[in-house]
């Protein structure tokens, strides 16, 4: 799996109700990713954020109330580009499409990443209010395209459909979370490999 940008995710409201206006989103988001891997959450500034994307503080004040706020969404818009239900890989077998999803990174992209991953772990230790959102950006979308790939796989009798698929489906996006956030380490492919063919793939045909 990886963290490139890609596009935002579909339209939603903020946790306050607003309508976002997507216009200059992506370059805030982004820029959010930047600063967090140089400086750190506690280093960052809503400021910081603002002159990076070159956008006036009142656009970015508008639609973020607080810079966890602007974490989060940025977090969901880095991990929604590679698993956008819209474009899922459809190898033909469930294993071939799990493994399919995963993406390799540089080892400049990996330890950029593991740095904005550090700065998400210091979020939620110190913004508990955050955790949840946290983990709706960082696991629900891979959980969500894992649960699509499942449920093709009942539907062309790979598996049955008594499978616990929906607690399945979170079981390597909950793995790899916790790789980076508590681990501190790259979630490789020879550990999805075990994940896939160790636990997953025997625990469906149970």
């Amino acid at each position: 799996m990886t963290d490139d940008d890609g596009p935002s995710p579909p339209e939603q409201t903020g946790r306050t109700g607003r309508k976002r206006d997507h216009t200059r989103d992506a370059k805030i988001l982004d820029a959010t990713l930047d600063v967090l891997a140089e400086v750190g959450y506690s280093g960052m500034t809503m400021d910081m954020v603002a002159a990076r994307a070159k956008a006036g503080k009142a656009t970015v004040y508008r639609r973020w109330s607080s810079k966890g706020e602007l974490v989060v969404d940025a977090i969901a818009r880095m991990k929604y580009s590679k698993a956008d239900a819209g474009n899922l890989p459809d190898t033909g077998t469930l294993r071939g499409d799990l493994l399919a999803l995963y993406r390799p990174q540089t080892i400049e992209e990996g330890e950029r990443t593991l740095r904005i991953m550090t700065a998400l772990a210091s979020m939620i230790s110190t913004e508990h209010t955050f955790a949840e959102a946290a983990d709706t950006a960082l696991v629900k979308p891979w959980a969500d395209a894992h649960l699509a790939f499942m449920r093709r796989a009942v539907d062309r009798g790979e598996i049955p459909a008594t499978a616990d698929i929906e607690t399945l489906s979170r079981v390597v996006p909950t793995m790899a979370a916790y790789c980076a956030l508590v681990q501190r380490r790259p979630f490789d492919r020879e550990f999805l490999v075990t994940l896939v063919d160790g636990v997953i793939m025997p625990a469906l045909h149970l």
